[in-house]
């Protein structure tokens, strides 16, 4: 089994750029800063602050322009990508990135309205800010909601391959 994914926690380092791709397709592109926290050898408090190139395509990277800019708080869950060119003087150049599959917007500062951005490929909606956020009430599950009912299978039951959903 394989498995490429990436999820950071950051703040954009630059505004997003926006532009079309020849085949129609929206690309918006941005700097991700991601810190840890650590105490080194003499227990001194530490940061480490990492750098990501992040790629979004289509529906999802309109949302990004429209609501995302320098300082903004965001999630990314991705797949990372090295991409290799050769330069104007015959290098060869490597560009590691994530390629965004789902984004969730931070909270906006202070002052701005209070609306959420669209929903869109993946999972990409803003966080309103703690102080604006509304109460809701709890929903009432429906039958349709209710999760299935999960057979209990005994020690001396077998089990055939042909009824696992996957």
């Amino acid at each position: 089994m394989n498995l490429n994914r990436a999820i950071l926690v950051g703040r954009l380092t630059k505004d997003p750029e926006a532009r079309v791709l020849p085949s129609g397709q929206q690309l918006t592109s941005f700097g991700l800063a991601t810190s840890r926290f650590y105490k080194d050898q003499s227990g001194q408090r530490q940061e480490k602050t990492e750098f990501h190139n992040i790629v979004i395509f289509g529906k999802m990277a309109e949302t990004a322009s429209l609501y995302l800019k320098k300082g903004s708080l965001a999630l990314i869950e991705g797949r990372i990508q090295t991409r290799n060119w050769l330069d104007a003087t015959g290098n060869k150049r490597y560009r590691t990135e994530i390629v965004a599959e789902g984004l969730q917007l931070g909270p906006r500062p202070q002052g701005q309205q209070n609306q959420t951005a669209p929903l869109s490929s993946g999972y990409s909606q803003a966080m309103p800010p703690e102080q604006t956020a509304p109460q809701t009430q709890q929903a009432q599950p429906t039958q349709q909601d209710a999760e299935p009912e999960i057979p209990i299978i005994e020690e001396n039951d077998t089990i055939d391959v042909k009824n696992i959903p996957f």
